[in-house]
Order: structure tokens, then sequence, then C-alpha cells
């Protein structure tokens, strides 16, 4: 586990261009805030009917409306971006998730850097070791949420394997069960959850948001998919030594 804290007056976005896919979310608008502290010309996507969302941004970054399984839209959006942070939602159960991701990953130019959002319940390896309790939590909300049709937790499974096949520079930030309030700052991660120091399975929404930005310029998080943890959880003081 390790964690990328960037000093010094140089802003390293300074001059590069960022899209967010989703950006008028609760994660969404935290990157675009992210993203401009650190410099970067911002692009944000959302659905047209929450553009309304972004007006605290306005004039700073620039909008382009419309449904993040466009490609159309995705092309327009992503077009002479240095990197692209994808929020991987699987709304409804006509493969959003993973229309997005493919969207992403076709129209982005090579070289550009893809990072993307998901929980851990997403794994690359099948190295993760789940306790009992998140496995029984995952399977029923899943099966529930398809039921009712509102969230296809199986799409963004699909997302992400289409993601890590790919011969793309992406990054998959998987996040713990998130939380609001102050920042306790760059989160701790490892690449399997079932390390100790991700037990607290607790993380405040404006570092993960701030983690998959930090990400972009870290190339040792290039073709991984890094599981978080808030940095001053029990956990993370315990297995990490809390802050840097």
């Amino acid at each position: 586990m390790e964690s990328t804290d960037v000093g010094g007056a140089d802003k390293p976005g300074t001059g590069k261009r960022v899209c967010v896919v989703g950006a008028s979310g609760k994660l969404g608008r935290y990157l675009v805030q992210h993203a401009l502290d650190r410099g970067y010309e911002v692009v944000g996507v959302c659905r047209e009917q929450s553009v309304t969302k972004l007006a605290e941004f306005e004039g700073r970054i620039t909008v382009i409306p419309g449904a993040t399984d466009d490609r159309t839209v995705i092309a327009r959006a992503v077009n002479g971006c240095d990197a692209v942070l994808t929020v991987l939602v699987p709304w409804g159960m006509n493969h959003y998730a993973s229309g997005t991701a493919q969207a992403v990953l076709d129209h982005a130019r090579p070289g550009t850097r893809l990072v993307f959002s998901c929980g851990w319940h997403i794994t690359r390896d099948g190295k993760d070791v789940y306790t009992r309790k998140f496995r029984l939590y995952a399977a029923v909300f899943g099966r529930l949420a398809k039921l009712a049709r509102v969230v296809d937790v199986d799409d963004q499974v699909e997302a992400c394997r289409r993601i890590f096949a790919s011969d793309t520079s992406w990054t998959v930030v998987r996040g713990s069960d998130l939380t609001e309030g102050a920042s306790q700052g760059l989160p701790v991660w490892s690449l399997h959850v079932g390390d100790p120091v991700l037990a607290s399975n607790l993380t405040c929404r404006v570092d993960y948001a701030r983690f998959i930005v930090e990400a972009v310029e870290n190339d040792a998080l290039v073709q991984e998919a890094p599981a978080i943890v808030g940095r001053l959880t029990p956990s993370a003081l315990a297995h990490a030594g809390g802050p840097a």
C-alpha cells in the first residue's frame, strides 16, 4: 500500500485537459473540484437534466450534456484530453456502465490516462478475500436492485472486465463504503481486498475523489486496481502508520 502526496508550488495538471464522465454526481463534483485545484482544464459530462448541479463551476469548466454511454457524446468530450476520469454507475438494465466504459476505451486517444471508479466487489485476479458479511450484503443488494430494475451490479463487473482486458493506460480505483465529512488526506491502498489495512472499509467521498485525480500522475497505478480506505481509519492507522 502506498500514498502519494504532491508537494511544491507547481500544479501537475497545468496545461493539461481532463474529462470527468459523470460530473454532476456527488463523487463527480468532488472530482471536478480536485481537478481544478490541480490546474487541469476540465470538461464535464452529465445528463442534460443534471447540468444545473454543476452551477458552482460555471465559467470554470466546459459542460457537455448527454448520457455517458452515448458514444457521440463521449467522443466529443474526450477529444484532446490527457486524462479521462469515469464514474462507473450501473444504473438501470440497459448496460449503462459497460456502455460508458466501452465508449471511453474506444474514443480516448492512445496514451490517454483512464481512471475509473467502482466498488470493492470488483476483482481483477480473484485473489481478493471478502468477509462473509460483505459477500452476503453484495449478493442480497445486487439481487434486490436487479429485481427492482434500478441497478445492475453485473453490468459494472462487465465494464471492469472490458477495462482489464484493454491495452490502455487504465486504473480502476475500488472504493470502500463512502461517507461525507472532512478530508483525512490521501487514502491508503492495497492491491487486494482482505489486506488488514483495508479492514475499516470506510473512506470520505472527498478523499476517494482525490485519489482518483492523483492517480492520473501516478505511473505506479497504471493497469492496477487499487482498493482504498480512509487514511485515518483504525485499520489504516494500525497497519499503515497513519498520515505521512
